[in-house]
């Protein structure tokens, strides 16, 4: 059953891949992203990391794709005019694709399994230590600076992000925080005795 389950949830990964990418509608790449994500947190179900499926499931589909499908479908965004400025890049895309590739099959056929990885995959989930547990001795207690690091890079990754897509248009009013602070009341406002009856 285990066997049968790991290549159903692989087929099913494989082809949400698959399909995100040559899609031409953007949501429904969106939705096969979502597949290739549950297939992929059922691979984790099966290798005994069910801390990692379940954040994925919750960080990734709950939150990011569910973001990426409202955002897709409720701007107004031009994907011929997009597809036709990606055409002219279309040959240094695949240049970078051959290189990528050709570094992934150098890694793959230098890469060797560590001697106690068999017994590992035998038994997941020592009794000493809980997946959950075990994950977070690595990351907060292993690789703590690097952990920190990789945060700290994330970081100004999205302020650079908010800099460089941050347009000030002067069509747009924006708050003056000093002149609200020293602006004088007796300049500001005026008193109109309004009678009975009468508009200002």
């Amino acid at each position: 059953m285990s066997v049968f389950a790991f290549y159903l949830f692989a087929i099913s990964a494989i082809t949400g891949g698959l399909f995100t990418v040559i899609s031409r509608q953007p949501v429904h790449s969106v939705l096969w992203l979502i597949l290739a994500f549950l297939s992929s947190a059922g691979l984790f179900v099966l290798l005994g990391a069910e801390f990692v499926a379940m954040l994925l499931v919750i960080v990734y589909v709950g939150a990011v794709m569910v973001l990426f499908l409202f955002v897709v479908m409720m701007l107004d965004v031009d994907f011929a005019e997009l597809k036709a400025e990606m055409a002219k890049f279309m040959p240094l895309a695949l240049l970078i694709g051959l290189v990528i590739l050709m570094q992934l099959v150098m890694a793959y056929g230098a890469w060797d399994s560590a001697h106690a990885a068999s017994e590992l995959l035998a038994n997941p989930i020592t009794a000493e230590h809980h997946n959950t547990e075990a994950l977070g001795l690595i990351l907060y207690d292993q690789y703590f600076l690097l952990f920190q690091l990789a945060g700290l890079i994330l970081l100004v990754a999205m302020i650079g992000a908010i800099v460089l897509t941050l347009r000030h248009r002067k069509d747009v009013k924006r708050q003056d925080i000093l002149s609200q602070m020293f602006r004088d009341p007796a300049e500001a406002m005026e008193l109109k005795d309004v009678k009975p009856g009468q508009g200002l």
